[in-house]
């Protein structure tokens, strides 16, 4: 903290400070950023018109807040970011448990302090991350947890049990003039949640039923699952009804807007130019939506638990593991350029397992098997985006005789170009698809490895329409008719 700020009371109440409750500081900054069109949740996308406007209101009505939605929503990530509409720094009561305002002392340890030293009581400052506490809630969370415990130690050192100074503060207390965030509130035991009616509604706090009340100011802020997800707690009526204000959070609306959270969260580093031993790393435009579009594609299919959602963790972990398995390709081949294809979605299996719920019972390699018809609705769906099936005919045709082309993971670039140029017109068009959907390839090294992947892609579109025919052995696969 910056050294000229005021040091005792007398300095605090000479510079004009006024006391001012956190609802209405984190208000006041709120109106500041909205009248400057600086964003609230700059790294969030998708919120801008639906769930942003709803913290908006709620801050400016001075409400808790409630994040209602499925995981994988950015409702943590939201409620941490709440902290910087705070202000920079806040004063305090030097040595205070529970950052008593020198104006407004309520421990007796700041309330005796204030009384001897008066003006000349000394005075602290603290930045909003020290105004920021959370906790996870889960069934052995404990009242003494958030509220307080009277502390026998202390007891054993001389002080009565009826003095406030024998008692230990709970995470809330000393969260005091900031935000508490109780992650997963349901998980919360109900009378766990019951001891949080008097923080929310009259803001004060009584331990081990003595007379003791501390006029806390705090912001609250909770994120939960939809109550109907039947593996989870509740929240019970009455603490609902002491909430401000419920936002629903929401997955992606769109293909493309899930892409560029895909995008900002994927460990992608290694496709920012090149890597540090040179080598070029392209992801090719329909790599990303074909990632996507299994997210997408699992959120409404009848064979997943939809009370449970899909996360958005999904398809970020799936591109990474694109991404490392044409990698470990271009290592393995001593290939100069990264390019995923659609055959590296194979390694997706294993990003995918355990992220969805399924509805029906779950027999061994079930799972891997709705996953991978998931995987080939979306190579068709994004398939038929780029190009029209009919316009491969000819091709079709070249199989039809009863050629066949094999593919395979770990095929090097220039392999897979040499098998499918013997298709009339296929290698021609995957050169075409590479300039077009991954036009980011600078080097031939790097136009060759994205070509090779359109031409898998084209492979595995004219199988997914029915046709090619296609079968997998020992690592490769072919296509045939």
């Amino acid at each position: 903290m910056a050294t000229d700020r005021p040091r005792t009371l007398g300095e605090l109440r000479r510079s004009g400070h006024r006391l001012e409750s956190v609802k209405d500081e984190m208000r006041r900054n709120l109106v500041r950023k909205l009248q400057s069109g600086e964003p609230l949740f700059p790294d969030i996308l998708g919120y801008e018109d639906t769930v942003v406007p709803q913290i908006q209101n709620a801050i400016l009505s001075r409400h808790d807040i409630l994040f209602l939605g499925l995981r994988g929503q950015a409702k943590t990530r939201m409620l941490r970011q709440l902290v910087h509409l705070l202000d920079d720094a806040t004063p305090i009561v030097e040595g205070s448990e529970i950052h008593d305002h020198p104006y407004h002392p309520i421990s007796a340890y700041a309330r005796q302090l204030v009384a001897e030293k008066g003006d000349e009581t000394p005075v602290a400052w603290i930045g909003p991350d020290q105004r920021y506490n959370e906790k996870l809630a889960t069934p052995d969370v404990t009242i003494a947890d958030l509220i307080g415990e009277v502390d026998m130690i202390k007891h054993a050192e001389g002080r009565y049990l009826s003095s406030e100074a024998t008692m230990h503060y709970g995470l809330i207390p000393r969260t005091n003039r900031g935000i508490f965030c109780i992650n997963e509130l349901p998980d919360l035991a109900p009378k766990i949640q019951v001891g949080l009616f008097n923080v929310l509604e009259e803001r004060d706090i009584q331990i081990r039923g003595y007379p003791i009340r501390l006029e806390l100011d705090l912001c609250l802020v909770f994120s939960a699952n939809p109550e109907d997800y039947t593996n989870r707690g509740r929240i019970v009526t009455p603490l609902k009804d002491r909430i401000g204000s419920v936002v629903r959070t929401h997955y992606p609306l769109t293909r493309e807007i899930g892409m560029a959270v895909n995008d900002q969260n994927a460990w992608l580093d290694r496709a920012d130019g090149e890597a540090e031993d040179g080598t070029e790393l392209v992801v090719p435009a329909y790599v990303k939506e074909v990632v996507e579009e299994v997210s997408r594609l699992a959120r409404s299919s009848p064979h997943v638990n939809q009370q449970s959602g899909v996360s958005v963790r999904m398809s970020i972990a799936n591109l990474e593991n694109v991404v490392s398995n044409a990698e470990r390709r271009a290592l393995l081949n001593r290939e100069p350029a990264i390019v995923p294809r659609v055959g590296d979605l194979a390694s997706a299996l294993a990003s995918s397992r355990g992220k969805l719920e399924l509805t029906m019972n779950e027999e061994d390699g079930h799972e891997d098997k709705l996953i991978q018809r998931i995987f080939d609705e979306a190579v068709k769906n994004v398939f038929t985006l780029h190009f029209d099936a009919r316009e491969f005919r000819p091709i079709v045709q070249y199989f039809e005789s009863g050629q066949t082309v094999e593919t395979g993971d770990m095929l090097p670039s220039k392999a897979i170009l040499d098998r499918v140029a013997k298709a009339p017109g296929l290698r021609k068009r995957a050169e075409e698809a590479a300039a077009e959907l991954a036009p980011h390839a600078k080097s031939p090294d790097a136009k060759l490895a994205a070509a090779a992947s359109a031409a898998e892609f084209i492979l595995e579109g004219l199988h997914v329409h029915n046709k090619l025919n296609k079968a997998s052995k020992g690592g490769g696969t072919s296509y045939q008719r």
